[in-house]
């Protein structure tokens, strides 16, 4: 396995030495920002209880909120593949983007105009500053990959950390069956 550079588009893998780690064991980040200040990435693959319109009553949609991380959990982010009619979309990589015009987006989804595969929401974001985050890779807490997935806001989430261990093959397939809490095998 190639070791590679975190950079945004790419996917952090957390690796099985963190599976007591709370926040973080079994996830695959999208990273969306890597720059001089930090990283910031979401949390794709761990879906809350919550629907849109749970959060926001003005909202009548009940697109599925995921936990996207520990930083900042009482505000909502999001992730979509629609620029041309989200202003102010910050673009990441491969056609998704990030954030955009709030105001619009309320409107979008009343109207029924998104379709779920077009964005994700998540309740907080998961972040390092650039030397947080090499000593973790350095201490091999995260594998940074590609992206492989030609849209990543249509990734089963449940599946996608246990498919990625078994594509790393050797004691990383042993982790990947593993139960969520060995204590009850």
């Amino acid at each position: 396995m190639k070791v590679q550079n975190p950079t945004k588009g790419k996917l952090l893998i957390s690796e099985p030495s963190i599976l007591n780690d709370k926040s973080f064991n079994r996830s695959v980040i999208y990273l969306s920002e890597h720059n001089e200040d930090g990283c910031i990435g979401f949390i794709i693959n761990k879906p809350t209880d919550f629907v849109l319109s749970d959060l926001i009553s003005e909202i009548n949609c009940d697109f599925k909120i995921y936990n996207g991380g520990p930083v900042e959990q009482e505000n909502l982010y999001f992730i979509h593949k629609l620029p041309n009619i989200i202003p102010n979309s910050i673009a990441i990589d491969d056609g998704i983007y990030w954030g955009g015009d709030f105001d619009t987006l309320i409107n979008l989804l009343n109207n029924n105009t998104i379709k779920r595969t077009d964005i994700r929401f998540f309740l907080g974001y998961s972040g390092w500053s650039v030397e947080q985050l090499n000593e973790e890779l350095s201490e091999a807490t995260w594998t940074v990959i590609e992206n492989e997935y030609s849209n990543i806001l249509q990734v089963e989430s449940e599946a996608i950390w246990k498919n990625q261990l078994l594509k790393f093959g050797g004691e990383y397939q042993i982790w990947a069956n593993a139960p969520k809490n060995p204590t009850l095998n």
